[in-house]
């Protein structure tokens, strides 16, 4: 089976829309430490900006993906914001710290709802047999654009300028906010409907209902937070050229990448929700493999071997979320998602970075993995016993 069915004219221009607006995205964070490294803040105000970033990412994912009814025009005028905050940062560097801070934190919340809503307007252009495939190729899109963003930073700041990463993400969510208006908007379901009248005031049960998915995700941002931060201590660790640790992390993008292509081209046995938990376990034995072997060659084939892997657990969550919520409350169930996937990367990255302060990177690594399995063990709980409540009611 092939994407040749989901690869129409909207679709496409889907892509070019979702790929205008998370280039930003995935700029950001390094671009934010390229800004100001050579100021007198140095890389200590630079991890403050990324840090602001992140949690107007978070706070604006729950707040406007959540609790709003993201449309076409909301999301756009979200980027666009986003764009301008952008623009305030290249143009303004030796702004005040307090206006800085500022801008990175808008330059996170605005467009927040973005990548939750541009998946609902991706599930609506396919027909429902064709969404495994249309999430798959949403991930490849994801991790290409992430694979090739660092490398893009590095690229733009030091032969171009320090600015340039963040003028051209401001570009980026500009030209996201005009090209969404050429995709076609999504009509009001009745399950829509229903969720601004009556069910409103259950909607905050409702997204809830859903924990084990997002602890699935947080699990899997938990043990990718580790092995990323924890990947050139281990090198050097293993008397390795730390200098390899870029070109891995570039590569675990584009094998995540792979793996995703190869899951939407057949279908799976299971059920969705067990393929993610499966995933997830096969992702932490290559992260644990990764750090165990002593030799460049073991740990580069794990670590890739985990990209695979991680990228079948980004699709499955994604599918196994649809299932579980009614289709009034996906966008919202994608916007908490992001949100707890930002808040678990960023205290694991925290609690790995205390770790490696007083042990080794392996102790790191196999720590993050731990946390991943006791996340996944509660989540399967959690998920074996709501299919008991589904069969007792059923057979009631």
């Amino acid at each position: 089976m092939s994407y040749r069915k989901i690869l129409t004219r909207n679709v496409l221009l889907w892509m070019l829309t979702a790929f205008a607006g998370r280039l930003p995205i995935a700029i950001a964070p390094l671009g934010l430490v390229f800004l100001v490294r050579e100021t007198s803040g140095g890389y200590s105000l630079g991890a403050t900006l990324a840090g602001a970033y992140v949690l107007g990412e978070v706070l604006g994912s729950v707040v406007l993906g959540a609790w709003m009814h993201p449309t076409r025009l909301h999301l756009s005028i979200g980027m666009a914001v986003g764009g301008a905050a952008f623009a305030g940062l290249a143009l303004f560097p030796d702004a005040s710290m307090a206006l800085t801070v500022a801008l990175a934190f808008v330059g996170g919340a605005a467009p927040a709802a973005g990548p939750g809503g541009m998946r609902s307007m991706l599930i609506a252009l396919v027909d429902k047999a064709d969404e495994p495939k249309a999430l798959s190729a949403e991930t490849v899109l994801t991790q290409v654009t992430w694979g090739g963003a660092p490398a893009l930073v590095v690229l733009l700041a030091v032969n171009v300028s320090p600015r340039a990463p963040l003028g051209l993400g401001a570009i980026g969510f500009v030209a996201a906010a005009l090209v969404l208006f050429l995709l076609p908007a999504a009509s009001p379901t009745a399950a829509e409907d229903e969720g601004t009248g009556q069910a409103k005031t259950a909607r905050g049960r409702v997204l809830a209902s859903a924990w084990p998915i997002y602890l699935t995700s947080a699990a899997a941002m938990a043990m990718l937070a580790t092995a990323e931060l924890a990947l050139t201590p281990l090198l050097e660790y293993r008397d390795l050229t730390v200098n390899w640790s870029g070109a891995l992390l570039a590569l675990f993008s584009l094998t995540s990448a792979f793996g995703a292509f190869l899951y939407g081209l057949r279908t799976w046995p299971g059920t969705v929700r067990s393929q993610s938990l499966v995933f997830l376990l096969l992702t932490a034995v290559c992260v644990s493999m990764s750090a165990v072997l002593p030799n460049l060659i073991g740990i580069a084939v794990a670590f890739l071997a985990a990209g695979v892997f991680q990228a079948g657990v980004m699709v499955t969550r994604s599918l196994s979320l649809r299932e579980r919520l009614p289709e009034h409350a996906h966008t919202a169930g994608y916007s908490i998602q992001y949100a707890v996937q930002g808040v678990g990367y960023t205290l694991t990255a925290s609690v790995a970075a205390i770790v490696l302060d007083g042990s080794t990177p392996v102790v790191a690594i196999l720590g993050g993995v731990v946390i991943t399995l006791l996340l996944t063990g509660v989540s399967a709980a959690a998920e074996l016993r709501f299919r008991q409540t589904r069969a007792e009611e059923a057979v009631s």
